[in-house]
């Protein structure tokens, strides 16, 4: 079984009308491809978007989409039950995200180890320029929720991360000290900075208005 970008099965199975978890994860269990396929139509929408969320890239997403419900269907016969199922695929794709996060900052450090102002040719500084805003003709048409994801999108992974798994996904500091192996106290020191940063957005975006 594979998944194109969006999550969609691409061979030529019939769609399946899922009913309920339970239903088609014992039949999955027992076997029946299609159910678990049920299952994956009922839940891709929600892990394409954490992973998107968390990553910050429709195209590593796709890939943790894909890595998530083939890590589910290996290991079909060791789940018993002691959550939902998509609770419990929901945390594997967190898992597969948060492994990539960390790849890519091992990489990036590599790649980037000084982390310090630019100079062109001439010697002269190069400002970072902000993604933040489409063509300035564009400025005044952005809402409010595409400025809170502009600035969530520009958090360091470690911010990103615990925002997206608290204040987006409702997963409590327990859940999300288990995923991340950070302490509960680190995580809410994350969350915190990651808010004010979110805070400093939303008033600016509001002082423009005002202008």
């Amino acid at each position: 079984m594979s998944l194109d970008a969006q999550g969609r099965k691409v061979h030529g199975s019939p769609p399946l009308i899922p009913s309920e978890d339970t239903e088609l994860l014992t039949r999955a269990q027992a076997g029946d491809v299609a159910a678990f396929e049920g299952l994956v139509e009922r839940h891709r929408s929600r892990v394409f978007g954490l992973a998107q969320r968390m990553l910050n890239s429709a195209d590593d997403a796709a890939e943790v989409l894909q890595e998530s419900f083939l890590s589910a269907y290996r290991n079909l016969p060791n789940f018993r039950g002691d959550a939902q199922f998509g609770s419990w695929v929901y945390r594997i794709a967190a898992n597969h995200a948060l492994m990539r996060l960390r790849h890519r900052k091992v990489v990036n450090q590599v790649e980037s180890p000084l982390d310090g102002p630019q100079f062109n040719e001439r010697g002269s500084l190069v400002e970072e320029v902000s993604d933040f805003r489409d063509a300035e003709g564009e400025a005044m048409d952005k809402e409010l929720r595409q400025a809170i994801e502009g600035a969530a999108a520009r958090l360091g992974d470690e911010y990103r991360e615990v925002f997206v798994l608290k204040d987006l996904e409702g997963l409590s500091y327990e859940e999300i000290a288990g995923l991340t192996g950070a302490t509960v106290p680190a995580i809410k020191s994350r969350l915190h900075r990651a808010r004010l940063s979110l805070r400093a957005a939303i008033d600016h975006f509001y002082a423009e208005r005002s202008d």
